[in-house]
């Protein structure tokens, strides 16, 4: 992952957005399809049956594409577009960066909590430092993000990391190496590209 949530990976599947035009790694985009009754779907997790329609993953060019009537171009028949379209495609992916970062402490690959962070930063388990955005700037410097460019996400707000821990509020949290720990970094990505927060605050290092 790049800065501002784009993949690294430029040999992987590449789509084109059609608002932008721009071709880009299918990670950065955000995928629709057409379901029963000419229904548009949002397609989150990418697995939904049917030919994809991408958007960049910029609520801006999600609203644009919905005003001018640039899902039923792109599927070539009349499509029915739900109201507040990209409203929706950001909860969903609030979700689902949720979702994931609970699986994740399921699987063992996540912790909570500032002594606990801070042992897995000073043992090296952790590879993604996650503090919430809405923590106090005094506290979160306190603890340094592994380096690369994956080594810090800070996109979600206390309460959403708090719901995947089933607490009321979490500031610092950590993942360790896995596949559920990529998947929520590269998801935190495209969330942080839809939150408008393109400057490297998901899916790079946070610079102290």
């Amino acid at each position: 992952m790049t800065r501002g949530g784009r993949v690294k990976d430029q040999d992987g599947p590449e789509r084109r957005c059609i608002v932008s035009g721009e071709v880009q790694p299918k990670g950065g985009l955000i995928r629709f399809v057409v379901g029963p009754g000419a229904a548009l779907v949002p397609d989150i997790e990418g697995k939904l049956p049917g030919r994809g329609i991408y958007v960049s993953a910029d609520r801006a060019l999600i609203a644009q594409a919905a005003k001018k009537k640039l899902f039923a171009r792109a599927a070539r028949e009349p499509v029915t577009v739900p109201a507040d379209l990209d409203a929706l495609v950001h909860d969903l992916q609030t979700r689902r960066v949720i979702g994931l970062l609970a699986l994740a402490r399921k699987a063992g690959q996540a912790v909570a909590g500032y002594e606990k962070v801070k042992d897995w930063l000073r043992s090296e388990e952790a590879v993604v430092l996650i503090q919430a955005t809405d923590g106090s700037e005094r506290g979160k410097t306190k603890l340094k993000a592994p380096p690369g460019e994956d080594g810090f996400v800070g996109c979600l707000l206390a309460g959403e990391i708090g719901l995947a821990f089933g607490r009321e509020h979490v500031i610092h949290a950590a993942l360790a190496a896995g596949g559920l720990s990529a998947r929520v970094v590269e998801e935190a990505a495209k969330l942080a590209r839809l939150r408008g927060q393109d400057g490297g605050h998901c899916g790079a290092t946070r610079e102290d």
